[in-house]
């Protein structure tokens, strides 16, 4: 009777370790992006030959409609939803979303030059190189571009286009302060399609204990866009700008 009640102690205890330890880990963070940027497409078959008029004589200049124009600031949400576990050969995986809409500040007869509504979601499995005051990810994944871009001459062009990417991202803790730095990175260059999506922020953790850590934070984003011979067009697309947000961490 004696060892079965060391028994049962020790199994207790074993558990007890079991359900503290870090076995899986869920990070989520929302956060508000005010951007800018520009925006251009371009039919890939038209002629360089241009009097450079400018987008309010577009009558005078037929190619004016396809330069490149600067995009009105707007907001969007951003979300992330990240799932870490310990298990060492199976990586962790990451899905991240913005809407990108916008149009050009430009306008002729009161319609925007572009008009687009974007779709911008990227899948991403990685593995954690450094886990402690300096943490480190790298992994590969996926980004989708589902919408749309309208022209002031009333052409439509659907985007529907997934890449592969890669992806890294490096940050540093300060102890004891809760404060901490973070950048993250996502480049692909395949299939005539460049994207080169960048970012860094700060936080600060104002609840940070076993059970939850939740953080304020600020940073700063960049997105380039590039997709040649997409349906015919050249289309770029540039966004740039701040955001602030909450990062949960169970």
């Amino acid at each position: 009777m004696k060892e079965l009640k060391i028994s049962i102690l020790a199994l207790g205890i074993s558990l007890c370790g079991l359900a503290q330890a870090d076995v899986i880990g869920v990070k989520a963070d929302a956060s508000y992006w005010f951007y800018d940027g520009k925006a251009q497409v371009k039919p890939n078959n038209i002629s360089s030959l241009s009097n450079h008029t400018g987008a309010d004589n577009l009558l005078l200049d037929p190619y004016a409609g396809y330069r490149e124009y600067d995009l009105e600031r707007k907001g969007s949400a951003q979300i992330s939803l990240a799932f870490e576990h310990p298990i060492p050969l199976l990586p962790n995986a990451k899905i991240r979303y913005v809407n990108l809409k916008s149009q050009t500040e430009k306008e002729v007869a009161g319609q925007p030059i572009y008009d687009l509504d974007i779709d911008h979601t990227d899948f991403i499995l990685y593995y954690e190189i450094l886990d402690n005051i300096v943490d480190a990810d790298v992994g590969l994944g996926a980004t989708t571009l589902n919408g749309h871009v309208k022209t002031l001459s009333a052409s439509n062009t659907d985007i529907d286009k997934t890449v592969p990417v890669i992806y890294g991202s490096a940050g540093v803790k300060l102890p004891f302060t809760g404060l901490s730095a973070k950048g993250e990175l996502l480049y692909s260059n395949f299939n005539d399609t460049k994207i080169t999506d960048a970012l860094a922020e700060l936080q600060y953790n104002f609840i940070d204990n076993l059970l939850v850590d939740v953080g304020l934070k600020a940073g700063y984003r960049i997105l380039d866009i590039k997709l040649d011979d997409y349906k015919k067009n050249d289309l770029k697309f540039d966004f740039k700008g701040p955001y602030i947000g909450i990062n949960i961490h169970f």
